[in-house]
């Protein structure tokens, strides 16, 4: 069990590095947006930064 939870911190951590690495600090903001508004259960906190990853990513196409 203390190996998963390792493996997951890590995976976690990993991710927010790579986010704010490619977007910046909106990328890292709409990340725990995203995330606070799920765990709070929350819909319009985690449609804000879904929304605001989703201009993120979507700026280059447009």
């Amino acid at each position: 069990m203390p190996v998963l939870a390792l493996l997951s911190a890590v995976l976690v951590i990993t991710f927010e590095q790579l986010v704010q690495w490619k977007y910046g600090a909106a990328g890292i903001i709409g990340l725990l947006l995203l995330t606070v508004g799920i765990k709070a259960r929350r819909p319009g906190i985690s449609s804000a930064g879904a929304v605001l990853l989703a201009l993120l990513v979507a700026r280059p196409a447009l």
